[in-house]
């Protein structure tokens, strides 16, 4: 809160205090360290239950009035708090669910109906850890988990502190085994006394309030110390006076869920930790040698023995500890969730303007306009194909020259094989497959931004092998997981890849070049029962450049990805096509053939997008595509898989990949719908097959597109080469620069026919 104080005002409501006095109010205490300002409700002691709640929604109402805050950002810590507040209209709902405080002792009946609401309602929900998010991640859409973050420079202070600052600490004498935090139904209490009796020597410190639990029921012994509550500010102080730090959690179904703050604090501070096997624990610290996992007293002993005699050897132990926690800080979980919440509030506000059954709803942009073929029979350009290549050279012949323009597709839809839809439940998919824009180019993020807002989205995908879930492209992660290893750094991977690989002296296929980078095994594992499956060829018969594109990582970076601008139209991409072909000088024939409409249209000028044998009536032959058919299903639950799409690299499953579209797209619904995707021989033309025969006929049509003044061939069918869509989009701007610089008298005065090699400089 304190770093959101620093971009906008922040009240913390807090939970109501009953008084004597006959009417509500509410206390501000503005605190100008934090900039927070802490809001406490007082409310009459004798109120019921529906009086309370009636208060709290008064009191909040008046407060958003005085503070003339419409639509705050309501951030919920607890469920309790949503009774009152579900009726403000707010640019968004965060939900941040630290705990399952549902499981709590003396936790109110009523909290979980609360929560349930909470969820329905919320825009974005984090957790206070992995164990939490996979326990409620089916339960909402758009839900991440936040583990424990930490303030290093704060409890980095232990690390130099006097141990005998504490005025109450200093008189225990050592060795002394601490633990901070709240003292309540979570502690193994039992662990205590046994730890105490067995180990009368040591002095076992508690730093924090007991709750919930009455005093008599804490353990007694002459070594073990109750200091009470500190402040914040006081805790690295008496870090500083422990030898080993505790973390003696019962196991029960108040732990199940929790993600312990005091982990990377402990370590942050310099001391060693032995904690019981709470889950989060164990995932995130459980293989480092600074924290020790104890599931019995002796085994909890015996760990906090072998720290307090491996004194010598901390500072090696402690390197591998800051490596860690190099990784988490305070500072950027916060840039994430502010990213999250901002795309929320975006998402919020266009849902809010949008029919979410018609993604044609905005009339402040109008319908691309769709005229009938006979008003106008002659035009400067004709244009097939209402794809990426088509749309783009529609558009800037239209808007920058001036020129009239008729766009024909045989499809009843522009946006080729992007075009997205609301199925029949409503939820947003791609028909033709997934697909996730990234580019290194700014001035094609400036030209498609005239067109949409963006949408921040980074790539994830995962391969289903071995019953894992495993990162691709292979990185550190992956190779973890599917060996069982432990590798902790860049040069540990690239050494153990070292030994995997199968150098190859002249790399010509794309077998030749996963299997010099990786080895045979994991060739076998990843790749080669997926490109069979793609491309209907072993990788030994498919040229290099297909398995090229993709990387082998040695970091932990799981992005598919690396460009830098990575988003995903905010509308989605036919909404972006609608309002690229939106101008007077522009005419759609949609559900149309070229075939026909060449009979009823003249044009001084073709560009066509369609396959280049195709228009020449396949006179050296068809060039091989592969095509894709889809299965798509709408399921009756949020969530389906952990990312948007999981490969399935084993040649004995059929399809090559899951999609789930709501992690593309943002959205939030009841339901999630899916695709199955199936690479086929037969059908619309996807990708062209890299192979030398292949390019030499393609070369042959390039001649024949060389010759005809009046036509220019571009896109992937155009050209039969496999393009980004950002590469299709540089590949048209840089066309109609061609086409405009030789049309200052005339278009056209020459043909022009990509080969790859003009659309790689494009």
């Amino acid at each position: 809160m304190q770093r959101m104080a620093k971009q906008r005002r922040v009240f913390f409501f807090e939970e109501y205090i009953p008084c004597d006095h006959p009417l509500p109010y509410l206390e501000h205490h503005h605190f100008p360290d934090s900039g927070v300002t802490a809001l406490r409700p007082r409310l009459p002691h004798w109120w019921s239950a529906e009086e309370r709640n009636e208060g709290l929604k008064n009191l909040l109402d008046v407060l958003l009035m005085t503070i003339r805050e419409p639509k705050p950002l309501l951030w919920f810590y607890t469920p309790m708090m949503f009774g009152f507040s579900r009726h403000i209209d707010a640019a968004a709902i965060v939900y941040d669910c630290m705990d399952e405080l549902s499981s709590f002792k003396l936790a109110p009946p009523e909290l979980r109906a609360l929560e349930r609401d909470l969820v329905a309602k919320a825009d974005v929900v984090f957790t206070g850890g992995y164990s939490l998010y996979e326990a409620k991640r089916h339960l909402h859409d758009n839900i991440h988990p936040f583990p424990s973050a930490v303030d290093l420079d704060h409890f980095a202070q232990a690390r130099t502190g006097d141990p005998d600052a504490c005025a109450d600490q200093g008189q225990i004498k050592g060795p002394r085994l601490g633990f901070y935090g709240v003292v309540d139904e979570r502690l193994n209490l039992d662990l205590l006394r046994q730890v105490a009796a067995a180990r009368p020597d040591w002095s076992l410190v508690v730093v924090g309030p007991v709750v919930k639990i009455g005093h008599d029921d804490l353990p007694k012994a002459p070594n073990i110390h109750y200091l009470g509550p500190k402040k914040y500010a006081e805790l690295p102080v008496y870090l500083a006076g422990w030898d080993v730090a505790m973390m003696p959690f019962a196991i029960n179904e108040a732990t199940r869920f929790i993600s312990p703050t005091k982990t990377p604090e402990y370590l942050a501070g310099g001391r060693p930790v032995v904690s019981t096997p709470i889950v989060d624990v164990v995932r995130h610290y459980g293989e480092i040698r600074a924290v020790a996992i104890a599931d019995t007293a002796e085994a909890f002993i015996s760990s906090c023995e072998q720290f307090l005699q491996a004194r010598q050897e901390w500072p090696d132990i402690q390197k591998e500890a800051d490596q860690l926690l190099e990784t988490i800080s305070w500072d950027r979980t916060f840039s994430a969730m502010v990213r999250l919440i901002g795309d929320s509030v975006v998402n919020r506000t266009a849902q809010s303007r949008y029919k979410p059954t018609d993604v044609l709803a905005d009339r402040r942009i109008a319908k691309p306009t769709v005229r009938p073929s006979n008003r106008r029979r002659h035009y400067d350009v004709l244009v097939v194909g209402a794809g990426f290549a088509g749309s783009v050279l529609a558009e800037r012949m239209a808007a920058d020259s001036g020129k009239r323009v008729v766009v024909v597709d045989r499809r009843p839809h522009v946006a080729g094989n992007a075009f997205d839809h609301q199925d029949a439940a409503g939820v947003m998919v791609h028909k033709y497959g997934p697909h996730i824009f990234h580019t290194n180019s700014q001035n094609i993020v400036d030209y498609l931004s005239r067109f949409t807002q963006w949408r921040p989205y980074e790539h994830r995908v995962l391969a289903s092998v071995e019953n894992k879930l495993l990162p691709i492209p292979i990185n550190r992660t992956t190779l973890n997981g599917l060996y069982g290893l432990s590798l902790q750094n860049e040069d540990e991977a690239a050494a153990f890849l070292a030994t995997r690989a199968e150098p190859v002296e002249n790399k010509r296929t794309s077998e030749d070049v996963v299997v010099s980078t990786v080895g045979r095994h994991l060739y076998e594992t990843f790749f080669r029962g997926y490109t069979r499956k793609q491309w209907g060829l072993d990788p030994s018969e498919l040229d290099k450049s297909v398995t090229s594109r993709i990387p082998t990582r040695t970091n932990t970076d799981d992005r598919y990805f690396l460009d830098s601008f990575q988003a995903m139209p905010l509308h989605g991409y036919t909404r972006m096509f609608e309002n690229m072909l939106d101008h007077d000088n522009i005419d759609l024939q949609l559900g149309v053939s070229f075939q026909d409409v060449r009979k009823e249209v003249s044009a001084d000028h073709v560009v066509f997008t369609g396959p280049v044998d195709e228009y020449f009536d396949y006179r050296f032959g068809k060039l091989p595509y592969r095509s894709l058919a889809f299965q798509h299903e709408t399921l009756d639950q949020r969530r389906f898989q952990p990312v948007a799409v999981v490969n399935y690299p084993l040649q004995d499953v059929p399809y090559t990949r899951i999609t789930e579209y709501k992690h593309l797209t943002g959205q939030v619904h009841a339901k999630t719908s899916i695709s199955y995707e199936f690479p086929c021989a037969d059908g619309d033309p996807y990708y062209p097959i890299p192979r030398a025969e292949n390019q030499a006929v393609y070369r042959r049509y390039a001649t024949l597109a060389e010759g005809l003044p009046d036509v220019t061939f571009v896109g992937r069918l155009g050209t039969y080469q496999y393009y980004n869509m950002d590469q299709v989009v540089g590949q048209a701007l840089a066309t109609y620069k061609r086409l405009a610089a030789r049309d200052e008298v005339h278009l056209p005065t020459r043909a022009t026919a990509l080969t790859p090699a003009l659309a790689n400089s494009a």
